[in-house]
């Protein structure tokens, strides 16, 4: 029988640079920035840190992270793929290293300048020159069109609303509950900035049926954490965030964005994966949480991972959303810090950190008597997620 993560490990430290369009700084320095944050946030010397986990995409290499804090012995370090799937993965690798006794303080990052660098949104990425498989399989879809994120999430979002009635106008519920809470957190992007259902219906088309607000933001920052045992934690300054579960899924059929192949695409299969882990490490079910980050690169998005966790039916998250359930002060406020669409699009890091607030009880736009936070990843690609709770 294998052995569960859960409640062995915690996040002690949260650290985050301002997210902006232009943040005039390197990588390597936004990292060493929040990282640097982290650490002070957890009361830990940099030279303590034997370990680093975060994205195969993110551009900044731990060796050189831990030359610069002056690590003496770094006995663990990962990265993971997926981009965006990989929002909850660092949290899960580091707190298999602390719970085995690999590594015992574990740095997990994302730094980014992907508005001001790079953009991941442009439909150029030089695939030609570069014949790798995954290269190759994308080759086949965008002779068709098929350019960016936003036209493979609109297929699926097509085949969705079609089978079970889900209109634009649901997916513009999702953009302006998260909108609202951005309005009030002032590290937002989008800070004082609310839009009406009105604003998303006029935005303009990217790829039906995807308007404007429909999709997440270009962000320049980076967010860090800390990651230890739990015993440790309880000697250190800040409220423990435990880590009670944590998983990464890939489901049959799998490609990254482009599963069309399945005979259902209307549903997240991977995400359901990691749902079932979750569940059966924490021994939790969806009535234990009092609030939720699910992953919001697109909108359309939220709602099937809304049902693969059983927070609704199959098919019903749009009644879901209708009655706002998912809005400030309902049955389950979703992305309280504004989400990728309202605060910052840093990888689904910012959504971890808001979870972090959440359970230490310092958000922006605290939510009463958290005791157990969701925080899903990148969906459409291979993923993960975790469940974040008070001791």
């Amino acid at each position: 029988m294998s052995e569960s993560i859960s409640g062995k490990a915690a996040i002690v430290g949260l650290g985050a640079t301002e997210f902006s369009k232009n943040s005039g700084r390197t990588e390597l320095r936004l990292a060493m920035e929040a990282t640097l944050a982290a650490l002070k946030d957890a009361g830990i010397d940099p030279s303590e840190v034997d370990g680093f986990s975060s994205y195969s995409v993110d551009k900044v290499p731990e060796y050189e992270i831990a030359r610069l804090l002056g690590c003496k012995e770094v006995k663990f370090f990962s990265q993971i793929p997926h981009g965006g799937g990989a929002a909850c993965a660092p949290i899960v690798h580091a707190a298999m290293a602390v719970a085995s006794g690999v590594a015992k303080t574990v740095v997990v990052y994302r730094a980014m300048n992907e508005r001001s660098w790079y953009r991941f949104g442009t439909g150029d990425y030089g695939f030609s020159s570069t014949p790798i498989f995954e290269n190759v399989n994308y080759g086949y879809y965008m002779p068709h069109g098929f350019h960016t994120p936003a036209s493979w999430v609109g297929m699926f979002a097509q085949r969705y609303m079609h089978e079970y009635g889900a209109t634009s106008e649901d997916f513009g519920l999702v953009a302006v509950a998260a909108r609202d809470f951005a309005a009030t957190n002032p590290a937002a992007f989008f800070y004082e900035k609310p839009i009406t259902l009105a604003d998303h219906q006029a935005s303009k088309w990217i790829c039906e049926p995807l308007h404007l607000l429909d999709c997440c933001q270009e962000s320049d920052g980076a967010v860090a954490m800390i990651i230890t045992s739990v015993e440790r934690a309880k000697t250190l300054k800040n409220k423990p965030v435990v880590i009670k579960a944590g998983s990464q899924g890939i489901a049959e059929g799998q490609q990254s964005m482009t599963s069309y192949y399945r005979d259902d695409i209307t549903g997240l299969p991977e995400m359901g994966i990691v749902a079932k882990e979750l569940y059966a490490q924490s021994g939790l079910g969806p009535d234990d949480f009092q609030t939720a980050i699910i992953y919001d690169h697109f909108t359309p998005f939220v709602l099937p991972q809304l049902e693969e966790f059983g927070f609704v039916e199959r098919g019903k998250a749009k009644e879901f959303i209708r009655a706002g359930h998912h809005q400030r002060g309902g049955k389950l406020p979703i992305n309280t810090h504004g989400g990728q669409l309202g605060e910052a699009y840093i990888h689904g890091m910012n959504g971890v950190a808001e979870a972090v607030r959440q359970v230490r009880g310092t958000a922006v736009n605290q939510v009463d008597n958290v005791e157990n936070v969701l925080v899903t990843a990148g969906t459409g690609v291979p993923t993960s997620g975790l469940i974040l709770g008070a001791e």
